[in-house]
């Protein structure tokens, strides 16, 4: 037997009688027992398709019922009850109180059914042309069927001009490793640390689109951060691989210059759901539902909860139970499903080299007195070999400036590790002697300058091509002291 509870009445009742006469079908009686039979029938007692009680038909009913159904190719369909013509509409709703309804929602798009309803019986009061007024049932199946319903707040995105609203669809990417999930999720309950206070402990979890395995799963304490953010997404990568591309939120540390330009160095593609639209990554959101529901529900009788206990118990719980356990949806458990690939993945890089991409890459001017440069407050020495670079390129990681990295401009290749200005050990006095940078890699000594430069010798001889004179009078030295003041004293007496 089906269960028939969701099925409408008028097949409820089709699928009764289309049973009763069921006999009559699949073994004719003989000529002269067609009412014998029928009248068995009518004797026997049946069950009623609505209310479940014990009911009989008359013996001309179910003959009725037998005589439509043999003539018609679609016995079923020929005993079902036949649909009123009204159906689908509402005859108690006048056109004006329709006006109404459409009004108020407009108007009003987050009140309730019944708020609505209340409002009709007011507005009626001083309406007297609305008439008699529907009931609140009839309201509510009128304005359910016209999509009247209760609409929520508008998000913020929503609200700013030039919004469109678009469709919403469920998704799935066809191979393994070819999208992945990544987000935060706040515990429900605080843990417990080495100061023997309690905060809020945070979980960064990574998802794969379409086996659904937890590539990574890990409690950080306090806010979400960058750096945790690296540091949860480099053990994914190290534990399953380099995906193809990535999907998170807008949050802060995914729109970070460092995950911004680490992924586009490893060559995964990054997606950001919009604003206030967590349904986006909903797979995400779900597994959420399952590590509060079952994990840290199974953590209730623990009394001192800490991050170390937290963590042992997450990695059991995903590796024992989540990957083993068949998804609702897709029919498998999310190990067998990724091992069924198909698989776009890709080998992932060495320690070093993750810490190396998830770096901001970021311009300085070298002092020329010291050969320093300087980030985020912090100065860095540079090798005496790069002394030459007026304006180096590095890489820096914000959360982490004990060392910064030194870079080819045009190929990314690392050329140095910069560690901080040690004052105190460069108090030593102790210096080494700087070769000349232009000097390279010469060995025999340079020969000093002599003569006129070969330009100023063009120059002289195309001047003297001109065919003019020098342009100066040469001052005249030769006239005695003794001539020069007579000559004046004459001038004077003149």
């Amino acid at each position: 037997m089906t269960d028939d509870t969701n099925l409408p009445a008028r097949m409820r009742w089709a699928r009764l009688r289309f049973g009763i006469i069921a006999p009559l079908l699949t073994a004719p009686p003989e000529d002269g027992e067609l009412g014998a039979t029928i009248a068995a029938l009518a004797a026997r007692p049946w069950r009623h398709p609505t209310t479940g009680e014990t009911v009989r038909f008359s013996a001309k009913t179910i003959e009725r019922w037998f005589y439509v159904a043999r003539a018609d190719p679609q016995p079923i369909e020929a005993l079902a009850r036949k649909v009123p013509r009204h159906a689908g509409t509402h005859p108690s709703i006048s056109p004006a109180v329709e006006e109404a309804l459409r009004t108020l929602r407009r108007q009003h798009p987050r009140w309730s059914y019944q708020l609505v309803h209340d409002n009709l019986v007011a507005l009626g009061r001083e309406r007297p042309d609305l008439g008699v007024l529907p009931g609140y049932a009839t309201v509510c199946r009128f304005m359910k069927h016209h999509g009247f319903g209760k609409h929520r707040k508008p998000r913020r995105h929503e609200r700013e001009p030039g919004f469109v609203p678009r469709e919403r669809r469920s998704f799935e990417v066809a191979h393994v490793h070819a999208l992945w999930h990544c987000d935060f999720h706040d515990a429900k309950r605080k843990v417990l640390t080495a100061s023997g206070e309690r905060e809020i402990a945070t979980l960064f979890g990574v998802l794969d689109d379409r086996s659904r395995v937890c590539c990574h799963a890990q409690w950080y304490l306090g806010d979400e951060c960058t750096e945790s953010f690296v540091h949860g997404l480099s053990q994914a990568f190290q534990k399953r691989g380099l995906p193809r591309a990535l999907l998170s939120d807008n949050g802060s540390p995914m729109t970070a210059a460092e995950t911004i330009e680490g992924l586009e160095r490893l060559s995964i593609e990054h997606h950001t759901t919009l604003a206030e639209t967590p349904e986006q990554n909903g797979k995400q959101e779900v597994f959420w539902a399952q590590v509060e529901g079952r994990l840290m529900a199974m953590l209730e009788g623990e009394p001192e909860l800490t991050l170390e206990l937290l963590n042992r118990a997450t990695q059991a719980w995903v590796e024992h139970e989540y990957h083993r356990r068949v998804h609702s949806e897709t029919g498998q458990t999310p190990l067998d499903r990724w091992l069924a690939g198909p698989s776009v993945g890709r080998p992932c890089p060495s320690s070093d080299t993750l810490r190396r991409v998830f770096r901001m890459q970021v311009s300085r001017t070298q002092r020329r007195s010291d050969g320093t440069v300087t980030v985020a407050s912090v100065r860095y020495e540079l090798p005496s070999a790069y002394r030459t670079l007026l304006h180096p390129t590095l890489r820096v990681a914000r959360w982490d400036l004990s060392s910064v990295d030194l870079v080819d401009p045009r190929r990314g290749t690392h050329l140095a590790t910069l560690l901080p200005v040690d004052k105190e050990r460069n108090a030593d006095r102790r210096r080494r002697a700087l070769a000349d940078p232009a000097a390279g890699a010469r060995s025999e000594p340079v020969p000093p300058p002599s003569g006129t430069a070969p330009l100023l010798r063009q120059y002289m001889a195309e001047y003297a091509a001109t065919g003019l004179p020098p342009a100066y009078v040469p001052l005249d030295r030769t006239l005695t002291t003794d001539d020069t003041d007579d000559t004046d004293d004459e001038d004077l007496e003149t």
